[in-house]
């Protein structure tokens, strides 16, 4: 981009990495020493399932969440709310379609979704003005104040998945209860924070690779050095009274498990998929990665997130103008993306219905916020800036009242009209869903009590 071209205002998707901060393993001391060796005993190829999770068992049916994470910000203008008897500069250039809703009308490049809609709810009046993007914080983990660039201690509120992965037990020892597919960027998602890095999401983006012993590791030799590792536990409590040794110990046994194990290596191989059924998805790999995500959750994860995505900027949904790559603007940019999506979702929430699992299976697709009512921003003819003050998104399954459409806007999409709906009734929603307290806290680094709902309860509208 040159000089003269207008500014693009985000930051880059790099400042989080924080270069000159240490992370993982430190070597400091004796102990440490020690622990960095038994660490390393296994050589093990899972790192992010190297995690005890403290879960309440839960009474209730396996339920689990699939959120389609459109990163970026979808324009909810172009796609759920259009405003077709507005002037062209806020309807936009696409048309618009009637739904199987009487009176409620769709982009026309969603067909697929709009002949479903008795199936599906479209949210229209989602209260967004905290959100941002890069990191996606506040929609993920329904916290106001998750805004990195505003807080310097956002990062730390934990995702609704790892809130959930440590209220619930995984269904089987040999699954992760958080997976996140696609990931292209860190900056994308909501982490475990408070909870410790136990909770953050297992990503699976290299599945070939994540059940691969290292070169010269078999079976027999890894237990083998399990047998080691459990020779040396006299020494190491004398090392360590504070329980972190006892964490190696469970992240080690369940990672053995999981290497081990033929419920996650089945979970995670698509090919067990019927050909009929992989044609049906299609080969766009965002439609692979909703295949995967079902197998996941029928498989017994709790909550998979799906990073929507081509690029690890600020999201492949972030359509500010065709003069601003590599986000392009709304014909350019958006129109190609929207017929993928309405293949995805319509074809999973069929798939769910098929195999009985729609009623267990909570489905969200959404982005961190809306776009301008105004089109052509930023200097651009064709693209639509942030608009963290309203959006739409999409809810389908989880066993409740489809079939409508709540809320809504101004006649220019720019303002909620009637029925917000804040980040605290979604978190509430999918609470109520997964069978976790509504009243549910965590401690930060001070001990000290963080309700995760504030101000918000579950959508009534719903059931």
């Amino acid at each position: 981009m040159t000089s003269t071209a207008p500014r693009h205002d985000h930051p880059h998707a790099f400042m989080n990495f924080n270069a000159r901060e240490r992370e993982g393993v430190q070597v400091f001391g004796r102990r440490s020493v020690l622990k960095a060796s038994l660490a390393g005993l296994a050589g093990l190829s899972l790192p992010k399932l190297l995690s005890a999770r403290e879960a309440t068992p839960s009474t209730s049916r396996q339920k689990s969440v699939i959120l389609i994470w459109m990163t970026g910000g979808p324009s909810h203008i172009d796609t759920w709310d259009p405003k077709p008897l507005a002037p062209k500069e806020i309807r936009g250039p696409f048309g618009v379609i009637p739904t199987a809703l009487p009176g409620v009308q769709m982009c026309e490049f969603l067909p697929k979704q709009a002949a479903m809609l008795d199936r599906m709810t479209l949210i229209r009046s989602v209260d967004c003005r905290h959100s941002n993007h890069e990191p996606n914080m506040v929609m993920q983990t329904a916290n106001l104040a998750a805004e990195p660039r505003e807080n310097r201690e956002a990062e730390k509120f934990p995702a609704l998945a790892s809130l959930i992965a440590k209220q619930r037990a995984a269904q089987s020892r040999e699954l992760p209860p958080y997976v996140v597919l696609n990931m292209k960027s860190r900056s994308h998602l909501a982490w475990g924070g408070y909870l410790g890095k136990s909770y953050d999401p297992f990503v699976a983006n290299d599945v070939g690779s994540l059940f691969a012993l290292p070169s010269g590791l078999t079976t027999e030799r890894l237990e083998t050095r399990q047998s080691l590792y459990s020779d040396l536990d006299r020494l190491r409590r004398d090392l360590d009274l504070s329980g972190s040794m006892d964490a190696v110990d469970r992240f080690t046994r369940q990672a053995t498990d999981i290497v081990l194990g033929q419920a996650a290596r089945n979970a995670f191989d698509v090919s067990q998929e019927s050909e009929a059924t992989r044609q049906k998805y299609g080969s766009h790999e965002w439609c692979k990665q909703v295949l995967l995500a079902r197998r996941l959750v029928e498989s017994g994860v709790s909550f998979v997130t799906i990073d929507l995505s081509n690029h690890g900027a600020s999201g492949t949904w972030d359509t500010h103008g065709d003069n601003i790559p590599p986000y392009g603007g709304i014909w350019n940019g958006l129109r190609p993306l929207l017929p993928v999506f309405d293949h995805l979702i319509t074809t999973l929430v069929e798939d769910l219905g098929e195999r009985g699992l729609l009623d267990d299976v909570l489905v969200l697709a959404m982005g961190e916020f809306g776009r301008t009512p105004q089109i052509g921003t930023q200097g651009s003819s064709d693209g639509r800036n942030h608009w963290p003050v309203v959006m739409s998104m999409t809810v389908a399954g989880g066993g409740l009242r489809h079939g409508q459409v709540i809320g809504a806007t101004e006649r220019d999409g720019g303002n909620i009209l009637e029925r917000p709906v804040t980040p605290g009734d979604l978190a509430a929603t999918i609470f109520r869903h997964m069978g976790v307290p509504q009243d549910l806290s965590y401690l930060d680094n001070r001990g000290r009590p963080r309700p995760v709902i504030e101000n918000g309860a579950p959508i009534a509208e719903l059931g």
